[in-house]
């Protein structure tokens, strides 16, 4: 049976338009992969745990993932405030009189769950569980709020949502942290090897997103990496007007 994701049972009334989860089947084998590794990876590391020191979760001691590089760094003076697996769906939209056109994007819908003290301590777990993110259903549960695998214990609790407030602005809800309206400021391709989506989809492009009205609230930049799946098909050929692509990710959030 397939595993289940537990998400909140709204994300808001600002967003209550925005399309429906699609219910993909699965790529078999790198379900299993995916699943495999991160359950693999959390046995590991909790058995080493028994006998080390607990961890110190401490923001000022992570660095962004080497392949970050090809962005451009974080401002000076600003510092990491939360780090958050995202779990939602890319949005697109097709010209039906021209199917051999590219899709174009039309905004995104994720709900954010914290992973702060997970990268932190343990990357190579957190990034497992973006990865094994994407094979678990988004569904409603008495356990509301929780990015829980099934029959296992809850991995984060839900931290904010992300969607599009106008065509062209990506909007971050982040309860304790603060909300942010962006803009693009660069992109890079996913690294080779990045995870693959639910149906062979590529990986969308690492992002970093500066505040649409510099120094007003408190988080300035956010960047979006570590991507697994959420790129839309080269063209329209045989895609409806508008469809949805599932895609997880982690998005990393700079204030004052």
């Amino acid at each position: 049976m397939r595993a289940t994701f537990f998400l909140t049972s709204a994300l808001a009334a600002s967003v209550s338009a925005a399309p429906a989860f699609p219910n993909f089947v699965p790529n078999v084998a790198d379900n299993v992969r995916a699943l495999a590794n991160y359950f693999n990876l959390l046995a590991s590391k909790t058995q080493a745990g028994r006998f080390t020191s607990p961890p110190v979760c401490d923001l000022n001691r992570v660095s962004l993932p080497a392949a970050a590089s090809k962005l451009p760094s974080p401002s000076p003076g600003l510092k990491l405030k939360h780090i958050a697996i995202g779990r939602g769906t890319q949005n697109y939209t097709c010209d039906p009189s021209a199917p051999s056109e590219a899709p174009s994007a039309f905004g995104a819908v994720a709900t954010l769950f914290d992973a702060s003290c997970l990268v932190a301590t343990q990357p190579d777990v957190a990034a497992a569980l973006g990865r094994a993110a994407l094979y678990f259903a988004l569904a409603q549960s008495e356990a509301e709020g929780r990015l829980v695998p099934a029959a296992t214990v809850a991995a984060a609790a839900r931290s904010g949502l992300h969607y599009f407030s106008d065509p062209t602005t990506p909007f971050f809800g982040v309860g304790r942290v603060g909300d942010f309206f962006g803009k693009k400021d660069a992109a890079a391709p996913a690294p080779a090897g990045a995870f693959k989506g639910l149906q062979g989809e590529g990986a969308v492009p690492w992002l970093k997103l500066v505040a649409k009205q510099p120094g007003a609230g408190s988080l300035q930049e956010v960047y979006r990496v570590e991507t697994v799946g959420g790129s839309a098909p080269a063209t329209c050929e045989g895609m409806p007007e508008s469809f949805t692509v599932e895609y997880a990710t982690q998005y990393w959030f700079y204030g004052k």
